[in-house]
């Protein structure tokens, strides 16, 4: 069994032509998890792969990476094989800013009669979610507030912190082997989002070999950072993925 990351997007907010951050989960070739769905996200899975997503998992709500979730509910609304069956796992303190965010407006339809999550199969998790009999972890990043950004990682296989400043502590506890590690890297760091000069001093060397940076802000700092040593990932990029480890007794 093989398994992948497919990039559709590896742009800082800004950088529209970058897409907007998102990548999608591949076993043998087949989509099983999009995170994040960013303002052009769902034009580049539908062009991937065909279809919507069966299940998308949300960093935090950012409109950059939950942009695309109207278009995605009229998408799966006006489809009656596909109304209500895409997953949507959010961490539970998520719901409320999402919420608020993408479907709490007046009448999701100008028709009125429909309520925005009825499109979907909400699902609010906390440590994190069984998917098709994988346990993906949950874990909390360090972005604006506290509370407020949650990355995915499952064991063995891959971590994707979503927009963070560094979490060093937290990589070693949800990825400490071979995982490859998707980490949100600019050229220059900030309140918010990790810099290189970050990576450089908080990260070990040894991590150097598994970590692919994204959310940089254009291809001329995606260059800039391999100067620097470091492997970025790329728009429209698959990089293969260790096998998952046996289910840990304590998941789920």
């Amino acid at each position: 069994m093989n398994w992948s990351l497919h990039f559709l997007g590896v742009g800082a907010a800004h950088a529209v032509e970058l897409g907007s951050s998102a990548v999608v989960l591949e076993r043998d070739g087949k989509p099983l998890l999009l995170i994040d769905c960013g303002p052009d996200t769902l034009d580049r899975y539908v062009a991937a792969y065909g279809e919507p997503p069966r299940a998308l998992y949300i960093t935090h709500t950012h409109m950059d990476h939950i942009g695309g979730m109207e278009r995605l509910f009229f998408r799966l609304w006006f489809d009656e094989q596909w109304r209500g069956r895409t997953q949507v796992f959010v961490h539970a303190g998520l719901v409320p800013w999402l919420q608020t965010r993408v479907a709490d407006y007046p009448n999701a339809l100008a028709e009125g009669g429909v309520n925005f999550w009825e499109a979907f199969r909400l699902v609010p998790c906390t440590r994190g979610f069984w998917l098709d009999g994988l346990w993906f972890d949950v874990f909390g990043t360090r972005h604006h507030m506290a509370g407020t950004s949650y990355g995915v990682a499952l064991p063995g296989s891959f971590a994707y912190t979503g927009d963070t400043r560094p979490i060093p502590e937290v990589l070693a506890r949800v990825a400490p082997g071979d995982e490859l590690i998707a980490h949100d890297c600019g050229l220059v760091g900030n309140p918010s989002h990790t810099g290189v000069d970050d990576i450089e001093r908080e990260y070990p060397e040894s991590w150097r070999s598994r970590l692919r940076l994204y959310h940089y802000g254009s291809e001329a700092d995606g260059r800039e950072l391999e100067s620097r040593g470091f492997t970025i990932a790329r728009t429209g990029e698959r990089l293969g993925l260790p096998a998952p480890s046996p289910l840990r007794p304590d998941a789920g």
